[in-house]
């Protein structure tokens, strides 16, 4: 489970910004969806939503982790050494626009619990190389230094075992230790990479699922995702149940069978089983409404994570969804009994459903909001909702939209003149 991600000098996060995932103590005992999880000893949330204005930062936060994500899993393998001519930075990072921040580095680090155990990983990048990366381990409650690089020079610890050194020779200015790790399978840091390699992130604004090792369409993500799993037939049934929980009239689904050279070329097709009043008909899945296809295409990494644990990212939980579904999707990560591996939902939206008493109790905690807002250099501030104290009875969805608790956009003049 993540605990806390950190990062700095990525897109308008130009100074040091911290997401934890730790609880407050603004609950009950009764209330199960804080998790106390092995390796930690405070109570960890599965769900976190970020609010804000329109590019106020809530996507940025997500493609920081998502950046953080690919560098483990792809720099090592995929990211070409510099070719004199191309002028491309060795490392594709995005640090702030403008101002000295640009020239300076850019941090990620993440701290998480894997096996009963905590982690603290992280790297400090130019757009020559990676400055510095480090892993500690809290194996039994101490701290360990497993390995720490600064340039090209590394340190390993004694807990650390495997062909340290060899792997070593092989890193390039631009390539993650950790990422050369699991190529070389080191006995220890495998399945450290494949908690990054994991990570699935749904982008719901442009319909599409991407991966930190997927540089694909999102038909094809969904055929490749599809084939890891061995008995995919759970899978599969959750995602039909999600689709007939939605009302849409779709009973069924299914992967169409096409010449190999087609699947190869356009992706797999997928079709819907719609349950008619006279008949049964099955549509291709482009021929779908959006928020059909939107559902779709967030149904399968939603059950997967609930499944299998893990961390699912959307950005725009609420595109072309009723608030009764994201709602849904909310509560069953939060309910141990449909999350029982701990998966994490971490999510940006406009839906002040979530916050509010229509459909009953608030979906979200208040220690479940974040906030993103600009300051006056345009830079990110990210801070949790619990800063301001809310009262327990309070209505958090008409404070936000008040004004209350700040992440809002400020509304000037009308665009529209009066006639």
């Amino acid at each position: 489970m993540l605990v806390e991600f950190r990062v700095e000098n990525h897109r308008s996060l130009r100074e040091e910004q911290v997401l934890s995932m730790e609880a407050a103590r603004v609950g009950d005992e009764t209330d199960l969806r804080p998790r106390q999880v092995p390796g930690h000893p405070e109570p960890l949330l599965t769900v976190v939503g970020l609010y804000g204005a329109n590019a106020s930062g809530k996507s940025n936060l997500l493609a920081a982790l998502s950046f953080m994500c690919k560098a483990v899993v792809m720099s090592h393998r995929s990211w070409a050494p510099d070719e004199e001519g191309l002028g491309e930075p060795m490392v594709p990072r995005d640090p702030f626009a403008w101002g000295p921040k640009r020239q300076e580095p850019s941090l990620f680090e993440v701290t998480f619990l894997l096996g009963g155990v905590r982690y603290r990983y992280g790297f400090q990048a130019s757009d020559e190389q990676f400055l510095e990366e480090w892993l500690h381990a809290w194996p039994s409650g101490r701290k360990q230094v497993w390995f720490e690089r600064d340039g090209q020079q590394f340190k390993f610890g004694d807990n650390l075992k495997g062909e340290n050194r060899l792997i070593e020779s092989v890193i390039r200015p631009n390539a993650l230790f950790l990422s050369a790790a699991a190529q070389h399978n080191h006995p220890q840091l495998t399945s450290i990479f494949t908690w990054f390699r994991s990570i699935d992130i749904v982008n719901l604004g442009t319909g599409t699922l991407t991966h930190p090792r997927f540089h694909l369409p999102s038909r094809f993500v969904l055929a490749r995702l599809l084939e890891e799993d061995a008995d995919q037939q759970p899978i599969l049934d959750g995602v039909r149940d999600l689709l007939k929980q939605a009302d849409i009239g779709v009973v069924d689904l299914r992967v169409e069978n096409e010449p190999e050279k087609k699947r190869l070329r356009s992706g797999p097709s997928f079709s819907l089983k719609h349950h008619g009043e006279y008949d049964d008909a099955w549509l291709p899945l482009r021929s779908e409404s959006n928020g059909t296809q939107t559902l779709f295409h967030l149904a399968l990494p939603v059950l997967r994570v609930l499944q299998r644990g893990g961390i699912l990212l959307i950005d725009e939980l609420e595109r072309s969804l009723h608030p009764a579904l994201a709602r849904r999707i909310i509560d069953q990560f939060n309910d141990p009994a449909t999350n029982p591996q701990n998966g994490q939902l971490i999510f940006a939206t406009h839906d002040t459903n979530l916050l509010g008493t229509m459909l009953g109790d608030p979906a979200l905690r208040r220690d479940q909001v974040w906030l993103t807002e600009k300051d006056a250099e345009g830079a990110t501030v990210l801070y949790p909702l619990t800063d301001y104290k809310p009262r327990k009875a309070e209505n958090l969805e008409r404070g936000y939209l008040q004004g209350r608790y700040g992440a809002i956009p400020f509304l000037g003049v009308s665009l529209v003149k009066e006639a």
